[in-house]
């Protein structure tokens, strides 16, 4: 078990190695002269020289890679252009925001989906199959961005239950933050929802036709034993993944949720980096994002040889 988790977790290194180089060659990607390209062909020399200064454009591309990896290990990502503040620190408060807002949105997801994909597949061939896979496909075709609009317009302005938008620290009121967070937690989780009940009805179809699960009713084990002992222990296998899937998916949505309803979370300030050009908030952005995704990956592969021990000696 411990030599499994050193090469996963290895693995999830040498991959959050290879992001930040890609993330750092995107820099370089960019066509003509970075510090042009965040000024402007209209700046001055003396502007374009202090800039470049600023980047690290003066030296090598290798060595600019190394100083700003080897900062980054140290938990420098450098500093914004636009706030004139370390990276790291911006993006450490946005954090704040996005993480409360994926991990309610999966666990809304869950509570929703889970249920629903069991009865789905259980009552297979019942009227109840039908209702709940046409409700999941309807759920799926609806965009996130409408969805959050819609529970603004119902519960933020014609019932006044929850603020239509804004966000309130978690220090001055952690209520009023739980309640600015209520309504883009639901437009997140019920999208979702929807795409992991339909892939929980097909898990849990794919085991309860399994020999074993027919060997159990033969022998006479109660229905909810089967389903719930049986049955879905080993089709967690397939739902662990989906639930990787599930929360990498919240993650990148949750990018237009915090436009729609005006939250300073991590997808916001990747947008205001952009509109202003600031790469240096850019990179560190998209380099947290790609190690919360490979790190997620990871605790999915330690999910799998804990449900499965078998999957540890492959």
């Amino acid at each position: 078990m411990t030599s499994y988790i050193l090469r996963r977790f290895v693995t999830a290194l040498i991959s959050i190695f290879l992001a930040s180089l890609l993330v750092f060659a995107a820099l370089l990607a960019v066509p003509g002269d970075p510090a042009e390209v965040i000024l402007g062909i209209n700046a001055s020399p003396q502007a374009l020289a202090a800039l470049r200064e600023q980047l690290g454009l003066n030296v090598p591309a290798p060595q600019r890679f190394f100083n700003w990896f080897s900062g980054i290990i140290r938990g420098d990502f450098g500093e914004s252009l636009n706030y004139q503040k370390p990276v790291g620190q911006l993006i450490a408060a946005r954090l704040a925001v996005s993480i409360p807002l994926a991990l309610g949105g999966i666990i809304v997801a869950c509570l929703i989906a889970l249920p629903l994909g069991i009865v789905a597949a259980v009552k297979r061939g019942s009227w109840l199959d039908p209702v709940i896979t046409s409700l999941a496909q309807l759920g799926a075709a609806v965009p996130s961005f409408w969805l959050g609009l819609m529970l603004i317009l119902l519960f933020g302005v014609n019932l006044g239950w929850l603020p239509a938008g804004g966000y309130v620290p978690w220090e001055r009121n952690p209520l009023g933050t739980l309640r600015s967070l209520m309504l883009p937690v639901l437009a997140l989780g019920l999208g979702q929802a929807a795409i992991m009940t339909r892939m929980t009805r097909a898990a849990m179809l794919d085991v309860l036709g399994q020999d074993y699960i027919r060997t159990a009713n033969a022998k006479g084990l109660k229905a909810p034993r089967v389903v719930l002992v049986h049955a879905l222990r080993n089709a967690l296998v397939t739902i662990i993944t989906i639930l990787g899937l599930s929360f990498t998916q919240l993650l990148i949505g949750s990018i237009i949720i915090e436009q729609v309803f005006s939250l300073p979370g991590l997808g916001r300030l990747a947008l205001t980096a952009i509109g202003s050009r600031d790469f240096p908030l850019l990179q560190g952005e998209i380099l947290v994002y790609a190690s919360a995704i490979v790190m997620l990956s990871f605790l999915v592969d330690i999910s799998y040889s804990l449900l499965d021990p078998r999957i540890r000696y492959q």
